[in-house]
C-alpha cells in the first residue's frame, strides 16, 4: 500500500487536486494496477434469459472498459434466492459461468483485470424472481419501501412492491455461507482474478450487519458482533477459497440504500473495519459516506470525513472509496491519505476510456440514464471512445440478438 501520509503531505490546493496522482501505478496484492482509477460494480440488467446468463454483448462492454486499473464485474447473485432484479447475471449455475469466462477472456485480452462482485440481495426481491414463488429471505421479517424491479408475464420489465420477507432460520445460515463458497469456486472457474464481497447498499449481508434491518436475538442480531457474524463467516469461508490477497469487501457507512441505517455507525463500521484488517483482504472498498453531497457540489461534512478516517485507521490497507468523485476530488482524497484508489460508476458507463480522458482532460460523454437498465446496445457498448470520435476506428459493438 501507499504511504498515505506521504501522500498528504502537500498543502498547496492546487496541487492536492492535480489529477496527475490517479495516474501513479499501485501494487493490489499480487496485482500490478497501470493507475488508480477503479471501475465501480454496476447493475445493467441485460443477462440473457432464460438463464440470467452474460451474453457476448456484456463481453464487449467490458473489454471496452478494459483500461480501468480494475474492473469490478457489475454484482452477480450467488444463488437463485439471491436474485432481485431482472435480467441480472447470476454465478451459480455452469451456463453462467461459461458466460462469465467469456466476459473475463474479452478483458484480460484487452490487458484489464477484472473482480466478480459476489451479491445476495436478501429482503430487495419478489416472489416472482425467486425459485417455486417462495418469499424473500432477510434477517428479520420487515417490509422494505419501494418497488421491486421484475419481468411480468410479457416479458417487460415492470416494478411491483415489495413483499414481507421471511426471517431466515438459524441453522440456514450455513446454507447461505455455502452460496457464497460455490459462487467464489465458479469465479475461479470463471478466471476472474479475485472476488469482491457485497456488503453494502442494504442487501442481505448490510441487512445483517445494519441495527434497522436486524431485529434477530439470536446469535446473529444484537450486538455488533452478532450482526457482523455472517459477513465475518463469509470472508473466512472465501478465504480458504481465493486467498486473502485477492478478495475485497464492499460496504456503504451512512449509506441510506434500500431502506437502511445503523443506530451507530461509527462503532459498527469502526468494528466491521478492524475485523476486515485482520483478514490481509486485497482491499476495502467504501462507498463515500458523503455521496449525496458530493453529487451535489457540496463539501462533505464533518461526520462522513470523520467516518473515513476511523475506517482508514482501523483497516490500514488498500481502501477504495466510490461515489461522487471527479478527477479532481479524486486526486484530492488520494493526496489527503483518505483512500488509495478511486472508483468510478455512472463516469464509465458513458466513458469506456474514462483513465484516457482524465488524463488528457478530455471532454466526458454524458450518460443517459433511460438506458441503464435492461435493453440492448444502446446506452451499453455504443458510447464512444477518443479514437472512435476522431474517426480512427469504427464504433463499438452491436448485437441484435442479445437475448
Amino acid at each position: 500500500m501507499a504511504d498515505a501520509a506521504t501522500l498528504s503531505r502537500t498543502r498547496d490546493p492546487a496541487a492536492a487536486s492535480d489529477p496527475a496522482v490517479l495516474f501513479q501505478p499501485y501494487r493490489l496484492g499480487p496485482l500490478e494496477l497501470p493507475h488508480r482509477i477503479i471501475m465501480a460494480p454496476l447493475t445493467r440488467s441485460r443477462a440473457r434469459s432464460p438463464g440470467n446468463v452474460p451474453s457476448p454483448l456484456a463481453a464487449c462492454y467490458y473489454a471496452q472498459r478494459a483500461s480501468a486499473a480494475l474492473i469490478v464485474s457489475e454484482a452477480a447473485q450467488v444463488s437463485i434466492q439471491g436474485q432481485g432484479y431482472a435480467w441480472t447475471p447470476g454465478i451459480h449455475s455452469s451456463a453462467q459461468v461459461e458466460g462469465w469466462r467469456h466476459v473475463t477472456k474479452a478483458v484480460h485480452e484487452s490487458g484489464g483485470r477484472i473482480f466478480c462482485q459476489l451479491w445476495h440481495v436478501g429482503r430487495i426481491s419478489h416472489p416472482a424472481l425467486q425459485p417455486d414463488n417462495m418469499l424473500p429471505v432477510a434477517p428479520s421479517a420487515i417490509t422494505p419501501q419501494g418497488k421491486a424491479f421484475i419481468e411480468n408475464e410479457r416479458g417487460e420489465g415492470a416494478l411491483v412492491p415489495f413483499v414481507r420477507p421471511r426471517a431466515l432460520a438459524l441453522e440456514e445460515m450455513p446454507y447461505i455461507v455455502g452460496q457464497y463458497e460455490r459462487a467464489a469456486r465458479n469465479a475461479q472457474s470463471a478466471d476472474f482474478d479475485g472476488v469482491e464481497i457485497h456488503a453494502a447498499n442494504g442487501y442481505l449481508l448490510d441487512q445483517f450487519i445494519e441495527s434497522s434491518t436486524n431485529r434477530r436475538s439470536d446469535t446473529y442480531g444484537g450486538s455488533v458482533e452478532n450482526r457482523t457474524r455472517l459477513l465475518l463467516e463469509v470472508a473466512e469461508a472465501l478465504s480458504r477459497i481465493w486467498g486473502p490477497d485477492r478478495i475485497g469487501v464492499r460496504i456503504s457507512p451512512l449509506g441510506r440504500m434500500n431502506e437502511i441505517r445503523d443506530d451507530d455507525p461509527e462503532a459498527t463500521f469502526g468494528y466491521i473495519s478492524e475485523r476486515l484488517a485482520e483478514f490481509d483482504f486485497a482491499y476495502l472498498h467504501v462507498v463515500n459516506p458523503a455521496l449525496e453531497q458530493m453529487q451535489k457540489g457540496e463539501p462533505p461534512d464533518q461526520r462522513s470525513l470523520a467516518l473515513v478516517q476511523l475506517i482508514r485507521e482501523r483497516f490500514k490497507g488498500t481502501l477504495i472509496a466510490a461515489g461522487g468523485f471527479d478527477a479532481g476530488t479524486a486526486a484530492r482524497w488520494i493526496h489527503e491519505g483518505r483512500a488509495d484508489l478511486v472508483a468510478f460508476g455512472r463516469k464509465f458507463i458513458a466513458n469506456p476510456d474514462l483513465p484516457e480522458r482524465l488524463r488528457a482532460d478530455a471532454p466526458l460523454n454524458a450518460d443517459d440514464p433511460t438506458t441503464y437498465y435492461g435493453g440492448g446496445e444502446n446506452g451499453y457498448t455504443d458510447y464512444p471512445d477518443l479514437a472512435q470520435e476522431r474517426g480512427e476506428r469504427p464504433r463499438g459493438c452491436v448485437d441484435r440478438s442479445w437475448r
